[in-house]
């Protein structure tokens, strides 16, 4: 379990490493929804997304017991932020990706030294593969939610979320593995209860949605969502008791709905996000809780341009 203390002092650790990412409004968007609407935007984080917070937070924790070669199982995002640390501290890194991963992000995972290993198409099939070769004593495991440190370190974007905005009512955040609305939601309800946390998945890669309706961890194997990012196929055994505690509620959104959410960003604010980022917009238009101040948090600006005109509508 993580708490408010972890978080904080995880802002520490990595201050000197991540970005304080801006919040930016839509008057557009705002109107269309009858609420006031933030945007945080870890697009905008260095290496491209949120998911440095929690990298930074665990591979220097390990540095700091001499550590020389680091792993992890991704599709694409926490793989660029583990190895651009274990760049930074001058130690090696392999990350298993998806057979199907994105272009972008392996260029990205090569140009940081890290080593590629290709394995399967789901979350489950990756992470196995990198706690064996970890196992065989090549390399240090950095999970890529399922950790304090992880949680603790994505945690520090719900702490900036509170100190940029006043009088939240929600706070809309997007789900895969549960490590950073964990993290953001421990942030948020242990310095101010009021606020509502809602998570959001797509309506085909629910496995925390159906996971918190049978009160236990449920398995939905592989998926085929557009949000890349967000294709776990079982919340972590140490997020989804967070996620019990302290989320409010989840939004399922389509497939039809993320895309026209990063059409909406990207047209409205000229913002370019990955489709699993645009999943906490969707959820937000989908529920318009009018009269509300809400932020959703948008990430991951690592999208291939030849992928933009299929997700526009």
């Amino acid at each position: 379990m993580i708490d408010l203390n972890l978080i904080r002092e995880s802002r520490e650790r990595i201050g000197d490493i991540v970005k304080r990412t801006p919040i930016m409004t839509s008057e557009t968007i705002s109107n269309d929804t009858g609420n006031e609407l933030f945007f945080k935007c870890e697009h905008l984080q260095k290496t491209g997304a949120f998911k440095i917070r929690g990298a930074s937070n665990k591979v220097i924790h390990e540095a700091q017991k001499n550590t020389d070669h680091v792993i992890a199982a991704s599709s694409g995002n926490h793989g660029q932020a583990v190895t651009y640390i274990a760049n930074q501290l001058g130690i090696s890194s392999t990350i298993v990706v998806p057979e199907d991963a994105v272009a972008c992000k392996k260029d990205a995972i090569r140009a940081y030294n890290g080593n590629l290993e290709f394995c399967g198409t789901t979350s489950e099939e990756r992470i196995e593969r990198a706690k064996q070769i970890s196992q065989d004593g090549k390399a240090v495991f950095i999970p890529p939610y399922d950790d304090p440190f992880i949680m603790a370190g994505q945690g520090t974007a719900g702490l900036e979320i509170l100190e940029q905005v006043n009088d939240i009512d929600e706070v809309y955040v997007p789900i895969g593995g549960g490590g950073l609305i964990s993290g953001v939601a421990t942030a948020i309800k242990e310095t101010n209860p009021r606020i509502r946390v809602i998570g959001v998945e797509p309506a085909i890669a629910n496995d925390t949605y159906v996971s918190l309706k049978e009160g236990k961890r449920i398995n939905k194997g592989a998926s085929t969502t557009i949000a890349d990012g967000l294709r776990t196929s079982i919340p972590g055994e140490l997020t989804f008791p967070i996620i019990q505690r302290y989320v409010d509620d989840i939004v399922l959104v389509d497939e039809e709905s993320i895309k026209q959410s990063f059409s909406y960003v990207l047209t409205r604010m000229k913002q370019l996000i990955e489709p699993s980022g645009a999943v906490s917009v969707a959820g937000a238009l989908k529920r318009k809780p009018e009269g509300k101040r809400i932020v959703a948090l948008i990430s991951g600006g690592n999208i291939d341009g030849d992928a933009i005109p299929k997700l526009l509508i």
